[in-house]
């Protein structure tokens, strides 16, 4: 029994023997396996053939102070194979004394820790760079909030220039109404950021519980995906900033390649409120800024979402299509959240007017929409409702030259 018990702790775990001198005197199998040293090479030698040259001479001063004074000695050591890799071992040596209590010899057992260490370092470095990023983007958040406030000084004399160049009256009034103060453009940003903030909530929980696990696939994942809300949350401030600059670079985009940015965004929620999306596409480019029709889409679905929520519908559907119709581009997308009341429809495009509580909703979203259509890509946006579906159209001008180009 007590030969089954050594059998059991050597192929269970790394053991050596060493003499008061700390020549090696027996290895097992476990140890030639980790260090790539065979028996013929480890016994005779030093223990110290193992060393790492970055572990401190102070450590092994400490072990032979320990074992030398009859104590057993434990730690974490940092050891380099034969092949000059690195390995990490939970290590205890324990001195062995004869019956007039004199050390005759040492024995130590150890145990693989290295992806232990390693994914505790790589953890380390990944939570220092995330920390790095949230300062980066803090000083983001503080130059566009003070861009925005420059901005906000001369947007009375760039609502003017504009009222200046439309004869329409109802024009005249639009603009005056819509471009008011920097309050209203804060208040759309935190409209667009409430929805990445609550995933970004939940990727960092899914971080932790990945490092709890130990699972450094899906910690890598969850980072990766931190980087990319935080990068669309940045992006977001440099949108709005750029609506409102007359000399922004618009650019030919395909549509479809838009959407489905915004459905990237919205992949967490859309299957976690078991939202089905069908989509059917023509390949269609237009000229304007594919960021600002990315939020337009983001912010339907998020309506349509809170809409199912509201109205308790289980069996939740959207529909998006793209086609071509004489001159135009045109977006439909359709849900099934119980449609929208006469009495509303006519007014849902206005600014801060929410069918919503109004903490979940300042009525901005949908007006922040039509003024990316109408200004942004010189188009339109419509809705209708009949029965229990709400559809919302988006037309946009197909540039005629561009396409005689191609």
């Amino acid at each position: 029994m007590l030969q089954q018990y050594i059998d059991a702790i050597e192929k269970s775990n790394i053991v050596s023997r060493t003499d008061v001198k700390g020549i090696i005197t027996f290895v097992n199998d476990e140890f030639c396996k980790i260090s790539g040293y065979s028996k013929e090479e480890l016994i005779g030698a030093n223990h110290n053939i193992v060393r790492h040259p970055d572990v401190p001479a102070s450590k092994f001063k400490l072990l032979w102070k320990t074992i030398l004074n009859k104590q057993t000695f434990k730690a974490t050591v940092k050891n380099k194979a034969k092949n000059g890799s690195t390995f990490y071992v939970n290590t205890t040596v324990t001195p062995i004394l004869d019956e007039d209590d004199n050390i005759v010899e040492f024995i130590a057992i150890r145990y693989d820790v290295t992806k232990e260490v390693l994914l505790k370092e790589e953890l380390f470095k990944k939570d220092t760079q995330l920390q790095e990023l949230n300062k980066t983007l803090e000083m983001r958040v503080k130059v566009k909030t003070k861009e925005l406030k420059e901005l906000n000084r001369t947007l009375e004399r760039r609502v003017q220039e504009e009222i200046s160049k439309n004869e329409e009256k109802q024009r005249v009034m639009f603009w005056q109404s819509r471009h008011a103060s920097l309050g209203q453009m804060l208040a759309n940003i935190a409209h667009q950021w409430r929805q990445p903030l609550t995933e970004l909530s939940l990727t960092m929980f899914g971080i932790k519980k990945a490092a709890i696990n130990k699972d450094e696939n899906a910690l890598m994942i969850f980072y990766d995906e931190s980087k990319k809300i935080i990068r669309n949350m940045s992006s977001t401030i440099d949108d709005f900033t750029n609506f409102f600059k007359p000399d922004k670079e618009k650019h030919y985009f395909d549509i479809s390649e838009s959407i489905n940015e915004s459905l990237q965004i919205l992949d967490k929620i859309i299957k976690k409120e078991m939202i089905s999306i069908k989509t059917e596409y023509e390949n269609i480019e237009v000229l304007g800024i594919s960021n600002e029709l990315t939020q337009v889409i983001i912010n339907l679905i998020q309506n349509s979402k809170d809409a199912f929520i509201h109205n308790s519908i289980l069996i939740r559907e959207i529909n998006i299509t793209t086609k071509k119709e004489k001159d135009f581009a045109i977006i439909r997308l359709q849900d099934n959240a119980g449609g929208i009341k006469e009495k509303n429809i006519e007014k849902i495009f206005e600014p801060y007017f929410t069918t919503k509580h109004t903490s979940q909703g300042t009525g901005l979203g949908l007006f922040m929409s039509r003024m990316i259509c109408e200004q942004g890509l010189h188009g339109s946006i419509d809705v209708k409702s009949v029965k229990n579906t709400t559809t919302f159209i988006i037309k946009i001008p197909l540039q005629k030259s561009s396409i005689n180009e191609k």
